[in-house]
This record gives C-alpha cells, structure tokens and sequence, in this order.
C-alpha cells in the first residue's frame, strides 16, 4: 500500500519509539504534521523554535534517546539554531527536521530559501536532504544513528515539501543499533595498574549516557559503588553533576565555573586523571592551566577524543556503560593509597555544598534560599538551569540522587531552563521539575510556559532578579569598573505573568518569605498540578558566591 514520504517519516520516528516531538508548525512540513495526527507520537507543539529545540534536547539528556525537534525552513531553522549548537558542545543527540521550499525552487532565492549545509554544516554531525521519497525511512534510521552513535550530537534533516507529499511503497526500515564498543582485557588490566600505583587518583565523569542500567542500577550508581570499594574520589565536569549519586562516600564534586577551589587544587595534585564521557576541555581545566601534568586516561567512544587538551596516556574507546560494566575489581585497584585520599575531598565537597549566609545589604539571601530549596524538595527531581550567575547557587546547593536529574546547556546557552523544565515535568510527570534562571534567561524563553499549561505540566520556575545580565556586569568590573554599559533590564512582575497563565506565582523580596513561598509552591505543582514560580529579587551587587568553603569548625 502506497504511503507519502512525510507519513513515512513519522512511521520510521515511531519504529524508533519517539514518544514525543517538539515542533513550530510549518506549512513547508504540512505533510509530516498530517502524519503525527493519527500517530502515537506526542507532538509538543512550542511557542518559538528555540524553545522546541531545547526541550528536544531535554528529552535526549533525560531518556538516553534522541531528541526530535521539527521547524520551518529559513527563520524557524534559524531560531533554531542556537539548540544544533548547545547539542554540538554538549554531545547530546539532537534529530532536527526542517522542512524546506519545492526542489523545483532551489537556486532561484524563493520565499525563505537558504543553504541547509551552508547553516549547519560545521555545527552538527551530519546534514542530510530527503530528495528520494523512497529513502525516507532509510534516511530517517541513518539519522537517528549519527546522532546516537560515536560522540553523540546533532544531525539536521532537510524536507523538501514536494518530496513529502509524493507516495511511495517503501515500508520502515529496523532501527541500526548502535554499537557500545567494549574495553578488552588488556585495556582493562592496564587502567588497574594505574589505579593500584596512583597515590591520589581522581575520576572525572562527564557528558552523557550514566543512566544506563549496569548490573542492575544506573551507570552512575555503579561507579559510585564501585569508587567507594576502590577508594577513589569521582568529580563530576561542568553541568554533568547528575552522572554520579551525590550521596556516594567517593563524591568530591564538580568543576568548571565556580568550582571549589579546594577541589581544583586537587585536580591539580592528582597524579592519575581518569576522564569518563568527557575530556580536558577548558572548563573543567580552569582554561588550560590544572591536570596536565598528571597520568592520563581518556575513556570515550570517539577514537579522535576530538573534546580533549593535552597528555593521553591511555586511551579506552567505550561508553560509560560499557566502561562501567567492565570495571576492574575494586581490591585490584586499592593498592597502598587507604581512604584518606577519597575522605578528604568528600569532607572538602560536604563544606562546600553546605549554604553559609552572605546578609546582603537588600533582597533574598541566595544562599539561605538555596538551601530551603535543598531541604523542602523531593529526592526524585530534574533541576534545569539556563545560563549565567544567577544559576551558580543551584550548582553549589542543589544535589542530584542519580543521573537523569539535570538539563544545563554546557555551552552556555541562555533560554535553556523554562523548556527543558516543561519537558521534564512532560516526560516524568511523577517527578518535580525545577527551573532555575535568571530575569534574563526566563525572558528568553518564558513563553513555553504555555505549553505546560497546555499539556498539564506542572514545572516550579525559580527567578533570580537583579535587574541586570550579572555574569556580563562581573565581567565589566574587571575589565571596565565603574562603567556599566548595556547590561541593565527592566522586568515584568513575573509572578503575575504566570498567574496569567493560570499558574502560581509569588514575589519574594526577603529571606524571612522564602521558606513558606517555598512549600505554597511545591503545593501547587504537586497537589494542584498547576506550574508555579518564586520571583526572587536580590540586590543588584550580589556576586557569585565564595568559591572557597567556609573554614570546618570544631
């Protein structure tokens, strides 16, 4: 039985087992859209392309599979964009269809023409054009397996809306499985050598994949069981801190931006780094400066390890699951270095995640309101961030139990939180998603608010306000103080904006309010079902907390 090619698409999304996709309508897609009606599949439909695209990736980091956005060609693939970079950066696998204008129109500059390899070429794995409507299925399997396989990340599928509409007798193809490529034993034996001869080794986990099941329990959980018996502390890379339980005797914390110093001093005495799903980038490496002088194991599944800076003294292809699962025992590893090596960074991450008061001059202490927010939310929750100081609080006093549990763009991208956050609530309604940006980051994408309130989720957002983009004005007073220039704002009462949503919202403009805002907003979104938010608003010269523990005392 003949079948147009954009029905196919949708057959060979639902052969994959998409459960849902994120889309800004288009009529250059028109035939997909007709072919998700009658279909299983979830079509989540956004309020502007950037935020599709981000709850797409929210998707990829929270189930292990794919993400699917789908947007329109020339300015929606341009909103777009900005979510193909953040899944270029981050290595999260990200599937972005967009449609595109008539074959017979190529070359001739037609309404909304551009070049889809021209745009997208250098920031996503492959870029691919359905000119056979035969091929569709088979196109579609190939994408979903670049995105998956090797380092994970973006692909970008054009559609044509002439070539949706023809019909074709071709059927959905078998998904291609992707392969896991497993340490051998020689890899194995090597890594335990290391361990057993390193006085202060230190893991870094990073990137994506740790919810995987491994013997039973997530991926980040087995290395957590497995560090403890092995005495070795596990630090996580930057907005990768769900990857290990933060409840682990090994957790030593994470780095990147606004690390603890005690920690980076550590990574800088380590003589045995071991990176798993990450590499040495400039973030967690404090920009090129810790950890290149220490024994090097790199464990990734790109061969190139194209995301690491420096000495690799040992290379394991593998994922983390694959790499977990073959683990060399504990006892094998301990060598002579005993438990004080992996104690002492515990006690330094435990004193540095405790919150401190700063007293600010005026508005909400960030740091006692973090640490109510620790206290009163469930154990099982997704924290989103977006982007820029205003999330570092978070990072320092909010915990995760197991991986699965964060969406963070580590490239930086504002606009991330409010969509990923809608996405988690969508696909672990059970569980509560917290939202945490700034005034800047809400306004970037606050909009998909709508779509909660559309498809029943229930996120609680957390805004941090200042009145300013904080993490550029830090910048200004380093390099140009006392000239503040183009970095002011000014705000909307945002808890009224989400009451005209139908939400709860409140204004919270001293500490003494947080801790009762707090639990009337976790009763909206758990009881009431209804999305909720806390408008922070602090003084404008609050900076990024001390990346210095407070001093242990008796």
């Amino acid at each position: 039985m003949s079948i147009s090619a954009g029905h196919l698409v949708v057959r060979q999304l639902e052969a994959h087992g998409v459960q849902r996709v994120y889309s800004v309508p288009g009529e250059s897609f028109l035939d997909v859209l007709d072919g998700l009606h009658d279909s299983p599949i979830t079509t989540v439909v956004a309020r502007h392309e950037g935020g599709a695209g981000f709850m797409a990736l929210a998707e990829a980091r929270l189930t292990g599979t794919p993400g699917i956005a789908m947007v329109t060609r020339g300015p929606g693939a341009a909103n777009a964009m900005i979510s193909v970079h953040t899944a270029w950066q981050d290595a999260t696998a990200l599937v972005l269809f967009v449609g595109l204008i008539p074959v017979a129109d190529r070359g001739r500059d037609s309404f909304q023409e551009f070049s889809l390899d021209g745009w997208f070429g250098t920031t996503a794995k492959r870029v691919m054009v359905l000119d056979d409507e035969h091929r569709a299925a088979e196109l579609v399997a190939e994408a979903m397996h670049a995105a998956s396989s090797g380092r994970p990340g973006p692909v970008v599928v054009g559609l044509p809306e002439d070539v949706l509409v023809r019909l074709t007798d071709s059927a959905p193809v078998a998904p291609r499985p992707v392969p896991a490529p497993v340490p051998g034993h020689a890899a194995v034996d090597e890594l335990a050598s290391r361990l057993a001869a390193a006085e202060r080794p230190l893991v870094i986990a990073g990137g994506d994949g740790w919810a995987q099941d491994v013997d039973g329990r997530t991926t980040g959980a087995t290395l957590a069981a497995w560090a403890e018996a092995a005495q070795v502390p596990v630090a996580a890379d930057w907005r990768a801190y769900d990857a290990v339980p933060h409840t682990s005797p090994a957790w030593a914390g994470y780095l990147g931006y606004y690390r603890s110093d005690a920690l980076a001093d550590r990574m800088s005495e380590a003589n045995l780094l071991v990176f798993v799903g990450c590499g040495r980038s400039d973030v967690p490496s404090d920009g090129y400066t810790r950890g290149f002088e220490a024994d090097t194991v790199v464990v990734l599944p790109d061969p190139t390890a194209a995301t690491h800076a420096g000495r690799i003294d040992q290379q394991i292809v593998a994922t983390p699951a694959s790499f977990t699962s073959a683990l060399p025992a504990a006892d094998a590893v301990r060598g002579t270095r005993g438990g004080g090596w992996m104690q002492t960074l515990a006690a330094e991450q435990l004193r540095f995640a405790t919150p401190a008061a700063e007293n600010p001059a005026t508005g909400v202490d960030l740091s006692v309101a973090f640490g109510l927010l620790e206290e009163k939310l469930p154990a099982d929750r997704t924290i989103t961030y977006g982007a820029g100081n205003a999330t570092l609080w978070g990072h320092r006093y909010l915990t995760h139990a197991g991986p699965g549990s964060l969406v963070g763009p580590r490239n930086g991208a504002m606009g991330v939180s409010v969509p990923a956050a809608v996405a988690a609530s969508l696909i672990h309604p059970d569980r509560v998603a917290v939202a945490v940006c700034g005034d800047g980051d809400f306004l970037m994408n606050g909009q998909e608010l709508a779509v909660a309130v559309a498809h029943g989720a229930a996120p609680l957002v957390i805004v941090v306000d200042n009145g300013v983009f904080a993490t550029i004005v830090q910048h200004q007073e380093k390099h140009y103080p006392g000239r503040p220039s183009g970095t002011s704002m000014v705000n909307p009462g945002f808890a009224a904006l989400i009451e005209a949503f139908g939400g709860h919202g409140e204004d919270v403009h001293a500490t003494a309010d947080v801790a009762a805002a707090i639990d009337r907003a976790l009763q909206a979104v758990t009881a009431r079902k209804v999305p909720a938010l806390l408008h922070l608003r602090i003084d404008p010269a609050t900076m990024p907390p001390s990346t210095a523990a407070p001093e242990a005392t008796a």
